[in-house]
């Protein structure tokens, strides 16, 4: 009953025999490999965008940092939620790499800005001429660190707003295919064709061992990204291992069955939170993870019988058993259906 993080799921065995495939003998470092150029046009081929420029990292937190500092100037600011990856859980990491560009706080519903908070932040910088940060980037994280997914029609809004100022618009897709197969819609549909100016397209948290894909649709600026992630410390040597993973994914549409399976163990968590007293999901969940609240004393229960999840809000262990608690739930592509049934059961008792 492991529920707390899609990172902590296995990679999936085709991804790991592709890595001992990859072990054989000598190759091309740094991106030379045979395997990326393969991995190239299948991303852009995927995302129907023929002269997209493709670069892999290891990491998300590189994925989005280096992106970011290439779309913007260390004077400016990015605008994203409270509750973005690059607000929450990257260390300043995009501060770091941009050179000092500012995160500016969009005003969120359901985790999710929407085109007039995003014109009321970007109305707020840029209002002191050379003495305030100037406008910078957007970052939009899909789906949410909530489970929430903007609707292509959403992003399009987000992206005419930025776009009237002049400003590059990032997508931050840690969980870019759970949310894409929750639409039922095209990567292109999602990202230019929206709008969007480059994407983090995510693999760790989907089955990979760790490969993070960066697209830009204007492969103008893929140079300066190239000397980034160099000047950085995130250009593999022994690059094939990246590239073998990403290949893995992306054959046979296993990256589309893994977000598949990882989002219907998630609406299986649902349909069964749903009949337990007492029990309240808080956002509306759409992809794979959703956060509920409950009595410490179901926290307890489902704790105790061995479930593994975030709960926030209070100690789990001491306080008043009637006193509520948020538990956050996280499905991987492996996730057991048996595990789940329990999990609800345990909280039903």
């Amino acid at each position: 009953m492991f529920f707390a993080s899609d990172n902590a799921g296995p990679a999936h065995p085709r991804v790991m025999d592709a890595l001992v495939a990859a072990n054989q003998g000598y190759a091309s470092g740094y991106g030379a490999d045979a395997p990326m150029i393969e991995v190239r046009q299948m991303i852009r081929d995927i995302f129907e965008a023929p002269e997209a420029a493709v670069h892999l990292v290891a990491t998300g937190t590189a994925a989005n940092a280096l992106t970011l500092a290439t779309l913007s100037n260390p004077w400016e600011a990015i605008f994203c939620t409270p509750m973005a990856h690059i607000h929450e859980d990257e260390c300043n990491a995009p501060e770091f790499y941009t050179g000092g560009a500012k995160l500016a706080l969009v005003e969120a519903i359901d985790a999710k800005m929407t085109a007039p908070t995003l014109l009321a932040a970007i109305e707020r910088e840029e209002t002191r001429g050379v003495h305030g940060p100037q406008r910078g980037p957007v970052s939009i994280t899909q789906a949410t660190e909530k489970g929430t997914v903007y609707t292509t029609a959403e992003l399009m809004a987000l992206t005419d707003v930025a776009r009237s100022f002049g400003l590059k618009t990032h997508l931050d897709g840690a969980r870019f295919t759970n949310a894409l197969v929750s639409l039922g819609c095209t990567p292109a549909e999602m990202t230019w064709k929206a709008g969007i100016d480059a994407v983090s397209f995510g693999g760790t948290k989907n089955g990979l061992i760790g490969v993070e894909a960066c697209v830009f649709f204007d492969p103008a600026v893929s140079k300066q990204f190239e000397l980034r992630r160099k000047r950085g410390a995130h250009l593999f040597s022994k690059h094939r291992y990246l590239s073998a993973q990403m290949h893995a994914y992306l054959t046979d549409d296993l990256w589309l069955n893994m977000a598949r399976q990882a989002n219907a163990a998630c609406a299986r968590l649902v349909q069964g939170l749903e009949q337990v007293e007492e029990v309240e999901i808080q956002f509306p969940p759409q992809s794979n993870l959703l956060f509920f609240s409950a009595p410490r004393s179901m926290h307890q229960r489902a704790l105790q019988a061995g479930a593994v999840y975030y709960v926030t809000g209070g100690d789990p262990d001491s306080g008043p058993a009637d006193e509520r608690l948020t538990g956050r739930l996280v499905c991987d592509w492996s996730c057991d259906h048996g595990a789940i049934d329990r999990f609800i059961a345990h909280l039903r008792q």
